[in-house]
């Protein structure tokens, strides 16, 4: 789905178990000769959270219909970092929905949840894993061959497939690859295959120890072809029975 709002698409993505949904959007950096763009970045990125945020209100989810347009003055809306720099929306002094950033492609890219869960966004190109990349020390064997599958039997592209996964991963858990080994994300076979892939992925070892809270949990990840790059979105939300 998608939708024209201020100027930006939004689209939206949903998730088993009616988790979600959520909206997404991109917009070119502010200089794209840079290779990275952290340099103009906090502009472009409180523009695509304001768009976000509005097509949310819009969508009169029962969660957050409270901030309606007569709330948005008295109760500024803002982006706060928790201990490890998950990003969240803070409503005035109330803690808001998720939200995820990431940059790739020439664009920046921001994910806003629907709902309560946490959530990370990730984009990965080609151009990111060449020869001399260590696939085997990242990637599970099973879980490469399935992604060289689904990306033709080309290596570059089913790497940046299964990077864009696990980076997704680690931002939903609210922590970098300095706490978790890639390789104790595991990447099963996906489900659906309707415009794009949708991911469940299990924790192992270290990470499993390290996130204890993750048991009884799902974690989904919707991930989607886009121009030369791969975008994943990972959804940690409660398991529904």
């Amino acid at each position: 789905m998608a939708k024209n709002c201020q100027g930006l698409t939004v689209y939206a993505v949903s998730f088993v178990h009616g988790r979600g949904p959520v909206f997404y959007a991109s917009m070119p950096c502010a200089n794209e000769t840079l290779k990275r763009c952290e340099t103009n970045g906090a502009g472009d990125k409180h523009r695509l959270v304001s768009t976000l945020w509005e097509y949310l209100v819009a969508m009169e989810s029962p969660l957050w219909k409270r901030w309606q347009s007569s709330n948005r003055a008295a109760s500024p809306i803002q982006v706060v970092r928790g201990l490890l720099g998950k990003p969240h929306l803070l409503l005035g002094e109330y803690r808001g929905p998720a939200i995820s950033f990431s940059e790739g492609g020439g664009k920046i890219w921001a994910a806003l949840c629907g709902d309560e869960s946490d959530i990370g966004i990730d984009v990965a190109g080609t151009d990111e894993f060449q020869s001399e990349y260590p696939f085997r020390r990242v990637f599970h064997p099973p879980e490469l061959q399935q992604a060289l599958r689904l990306a033709g039997g080309d290596l570059e592209e089913a790497s940046a497939l299964l990077w864009s996964i696990k980076e997704a991963v680690v931002k939903a858990l609210g922590c970098g690859f300095h706490l978790v080994d890639p390789r104790q994300i595991t990447v099963y076979p996906s489900v659906g295959e309707d415009g794009g892939y949708t991911f469940p992925v299990g924790l192992s070892g270290k990470a499993r120890a390290q996130f204890p809270m993750t048991a009884g949990r799902s974690l989904w990840v919707r991930s989607l072809p886009r121009m030369k790059v791969w975008l994943s979105i990972a959804l940690w939300g409660w398991q529904t029975r």
